[in-house]
């Protein structure tokens, strides 16, 4: 048995690291954390200094038994968890659930998986930080609190099973806010002047810019007529250099937001694959908010850079972070070889590797070098000038390597490299065409997830570990969609001077699409302004902002967290009671006026079961009238003619081959009904424009879809494409079209290929099948296990054998046996009418703070304003 036991948060990075230590050395995963606050309760004694009950969950209990095990028969117990507060609460945790002894336990860190960088580490062991876990304890315990008490306001007072988090709830009123700006937005439009000259020569043109704009038509138009007959000339002519900057290396924000505006990642993706970049060693630690690069790693850049692009290139640079919060942090984020200029692995992989790399070697190269040219164009017939700006790049510096994207979308579209033909001051210049076009102000842009990101990191809301779990929460609770819409076709105004002749048109252009935008639901809206009016400290920015500068200190050991706690706590607990007791139930209820028939009034809210508009009240004496609100409306927008024309939905069609049609509106959107069946028509397009002859097309299209296109066995074949991709459909089986295959021109082959392969799986699937009961034991791709109804349950060991039970004995297993290892999972899972809860484990005791466990130590002295 190796003499040292180390352990890390993952496999994968377990791997590298073994392969750099010698035989001495044994390393081992926790598989991130092994413990945590007890589940189905608040696991907070709010009494007592809001000690925490823990327990390892039922999925750990192995992997720390297996722990304990190594961990009694090595000489020194090595804990090399994360470099942060979230990491360093991972070693707490497992030095108090493995029962470790303080003389026989080293803590280690580092910011890269690299053999130099881990055996520096084994030389320079340290104990627990008690601050940073002290730091995490008060943010995982704030954040269990305002859970725990909000989630079961909501429940009453605005819909069940609805939560509530802390910087969730902020994320989402920046979303909510943002929308009802662009909503009140009312485009201003202005005409702006452009131009394009000609020197004389072949292929010698100047584009210029009038620098005001006219707010009136007649204006622009008068500014184009005045010039019918004018003679241009360059009054001015200015020449001087200019330079710009590389970016600093990569934070955990800027990678985000960079991945995302060039890669199209989503900031979750760009987390799960920077974190598999670093447990195989290829880059540092992904969760910081330090631009600082190490002596080594600057060392390193030069060399790459003198070798592969020369001297001149080089330029050394230091950075400094401005986040005042940036204490645990070493680096930003680098490859750990800077001569790597790619990487093995998957697409995402190399492509997210080849933007830190470009990153971070072009934040120590030389600035770019410009010639920047203005010229001033008079027209003889206006005081006013046109403005000509371009620029030659004299030497690229940084821009070889890389150019920072923008999120800024106000800006108009400019050519990047508009290159001026050599001009002289006094030269005369030729109009070949000059436009006056009707241009209109933008609503702010929506966020998009980086810019979320990056507008979070502004406002010093949550850090760098919280930025994907906040993205991916709001949109998993239902509060916030991240999609894209269509734009609307608007009109401008054209007045053109060519030849000598004006001429005017108006033009169309579709304004307003989205791409990628993060958008409220309406329910996301309803418990915002829920929110908003009766706990404005929780979705406060700069209450928020100042907890996170109270955990800050709480690391840096200057503010003791169970007295942060209460000063936030005692407020915050007598507002839910309040609240509990005073607060009417909300569903965002807008009344948008009276319906004509009946004189009732028409309200648009949330319901049950979604958004909708209702006519007439519960109290009167007939029942109000209600309909859904199309995907497209919202609560917040829907006008009463559009709710009015929610209520002609259904609506009858004439019978189609002996079949009723109908058009309507279900959960699952807008359909045609024929017979029995249900189409679904097309996304946006509206239900309400659906006539006799649409329905049709519809109607055949849906036949012909479902025609068949072979039979196999007697039985017929069809085609469909759904959520996963082409796939065909035979006795009921949905088999999947891999792109090996050609979908549209499948051979009988083909079919029988796929048909075969699917039936010698499902025949290989099942060892036994409950179908009554919807219970299974079904063979898996990590082994067999227990499918109930849609939960996959371990089958654990065999208690006559105390191991893992064989396929024989599977195969016998009686239903009351599997339901017996359901029930040790799903304690209440055959009880009537149960809320199916799953195993919380062992639980653990009340847990002292980290503070009380830590040595005795000096406090460290506040510094007096």
């Amino acid at each position: 048995m190796a003499k040292n036991l180390l352990i890390v948060e993952s496999p994968a990075k377990a791997k590298t690291i073994e392969g750099y230590l010698g035989k001495d050395f044994i390393v081992k995963s926790s598989y991130g954390h092994i413990r945590d606050l007890i589940k189905g309760d608040m696991g907070i004694d709010t009494n007592n200094d809001f000690a925490q009950t823990y327990e390892v969950p039922a999925d750990k209990k192995q992997v720390v038994a297996e722990l304990k095990k190594l961990a009694k028969e090595a000489e020194m117990v090595w804990l090399a968890s994360d470099e942060d507060r979230e990491g360093e609460a991972i070693s707490w945790h497992l030095f108090e659930t493995l029962g470790l002894k303080e003389n026989k336990t080293k803590r280690i860190v580092f910011h890269e998986i690299t053999k130099p960088a881990i055996l520096k580490a084994i030389e320079s062991p340290r104990t627990i930080d008690y601050n940073l876990v002290n730091a995490q304890q008060a943010r995982r315990v704030l954040d269990r609190l305002v859970g725990f008490e909000l989630s079961p306001v909501l429940w009453k007072k605005v819909k069940p099973s609805l939560s509530a988090g802390r910087v969730q709830s902020v994320a989402v009123r920046l979303i909510v806010d943002r929308e009802r700006e662009v909503n009140k937005f009312n485009a201003a439009a202005a005409y702006k002047i452009t131009a394009r000259f000609s020197t004389g020569k072949a292929r010698e043109f100047v584009k210029a810019e009038l620098p005001q704009r006219f707010e009136q038509e007649a204006e622009a138009e008068k500014f184009v007529r005045d010039c019918v007959n004018a003679g241009f000339k360059i009054s001015s002519l200015e020449t001087k250099p200019a330079k710009r900057n590389p970016a600093a290396p990569f934070t955990t924000s800027t990678l985000q937001q960079e991945a995302s505006r060039k890669l199209g990642f989503p900031v979750s993706r760009t987390m799960q694959v920077a974190q598999r970049l670093y447990e195989s060693g290829k880059i540092t630690y992904m969760r910081t908010d330090s631009v600082n690069l190490s002596e080594t790693a600057l060392t390193a850049a030069a060399n790459e850079i003198n070798s592969a692009y020369g001297q001149k290139y080089h330029q050394l640079r230091t950075y400094k972070t401005k986040s005042a919060g940036a204490q645990e942090a070493h680096e930003a984020i680098r490859p750990t070889y800077f001569d790597q200029h790619t990487v093995t692995g998957d697409s995402s992989e190399q492509r997210l590797y080849e933007l830190i790399w470009k990153r971070a070697i072009a934040s120590q190269m030389s600035e770019a070098l410009f010639e920047k040219t203005t010229a001033q164009i008079a027209v003889s017939t206006r005081s006013e000038s046109l403005v000509a700006e371009g620029e030659v790049m004299k030497f690229d510096g940084f821009l070889k390597v890389y150019l920072e994207s923008s999120d800024d979308e106000d800006a108009e579209d400019k050519d990047n490299e508009n290159i001026l033909p050599p001009l002289a001051k006094g030269q005369e210049l030729s109009l070949n065409v000059m436009n006056a076009t009707e241009r209109f102000s933008r609503p702010p842009a929506r966020y998009t997830e980086a810019s979320l990101v990056k507008k979070l990191e502004e406002l010093g809301i949550g850090r760098p570990s919280t930025y994907a779990p906040t993205i991916s929460t709001i949109q998993n609770r239902g509060y916030v969609v991240k999609e894209d819409r269509d734009g609307r076709s608007r009109s401008f105004g054209s007045i053109i001077l060519e030849n000598g002749e004006v001429t005017k048109a108006i033009k169309t252009e579709i304004t307003g699409a989205e791409k990628s935008k993060l958008f409220p639901t309406d329910i996301g809206e309803v418990v915002n302004d829920f929110l908003v009016e009766h706990f404005k400290g929780i979705v406060d920015f700069n209450f928020t902002a100042k907890v996170e500068k109270e955990f800050d200190e709480i690391a840096q050991g200057l503010q003791n967290w169970t007295k942060m706690l209460h000063a936030f706590y005692t407020p915050f607990h007598k507002e839910v009671e309040v609240t509990t007791e005073t607060a009417d139930r909300a569903n965002g209820e807008r009344l948008l006026g009276v319906d004509p028939v009946s004189g009732k009034n028409v309200y648009a809210k949330v319901g049950k079961f979604g958004p909708l508009v209702q006519i007439g009240q519960n109290d009167d004496e007939e029942k109000p009238k209600y309909a859904s609100l199309m995907k497209s409306q919202s609560v917040g927008t829907v006008t009463l003619e559009d709710a009015l024309e929610q209520f002609r939905l259904p609506f009858q069609l004439e019978n189609y081959k002996d079949k009723e049609v109908a058009v309507g509106v279900g959960r699952f959107g807008p359909y045609v009904k024929w017979g029995e069946t249900y189409i679904s028509i097309p996304k946006n397009e509206d239900p309400l424009t659906v006539d006799q002859s649409r329905a049709i097309a519809i109607i055949e299209e849906k036949i012909t879809a479902d025609a068949p296109v072979a039979h196999y066995e007697g039985l017929p074949v069809t085609k469909g494409t759904g959520r996963f991709g082409p796939f065909i459909k035979w006795n009921d089986l949905f088999i999947n079209v891999p792109k090996a295959y050609n979908f549209d021109e499948l051979s009988d082959s083909d079919i029988k290929e796929l048909i075969g392969k699917k039936v010698e799986k499902e025949a290989n699937r099942f060892i036994q099948q409950w179908t009554a009961d919807k219970i299974a034991i079904e063979n898996g791709r990590w082994g067999p296990f227990i499918r109930f109804g849609k939960d996959m349950l371990k089958l654990g060991k065999n208690p006559a054998t105390n191991e893992k039970y064989t396929p024989e004995e599977l195969a016998v297993l009686s239903l009351e046996e599997v339901k017996k290892l359901i029930v040790e999972q799903v304690p209440n899972a055959f009880e009537p009418k149960a809320t199916k809860k799953k195993a919380a484990g062992t639980k653990v005791a009340a847990t002292k703070s980290a503070a009380a466990k830590a040595p005795a130590k000096k406090k460290a002295p506040v510094k007096k304003k």
